[in-house]
């Protein structure tokens, strides 16, 4: 037997309904961060450290998100 469920709603409601967090705020803080960073109000330091503590990534990676960095900021 068979049962194919199509559910029709947002990722929004998706998450919710599967109770998973609303991280809404915390995107919205990381954008602003990243946008400041662009506009030279953030150093790239504090960028890097917020990523290191959120995600594992190599030395290269972190090299490469750097270099995007200083490039902006100039």
């Amino acid at each position: 037997m068979k049962i194919n469920v199509e559910i029709d709603c947002t990722p929004q409601e998706a998450r919710a309904f599967m109770g998973l967090p609303d991280l809404t705020p915390i995107h919205d803080k990381y954008l602003s961060m990243m946008t400041d960073s662009m506009d030279g109000v953030v150093s790239p330091d504090l960028i890097e450290n917020m990523m290191r503590s959120w995600a594992p990534i190599s030395d290269a990676s972190m090299g490469l998100w750097r270099t995007m960095f200083e490039r902006a900021a100039k």
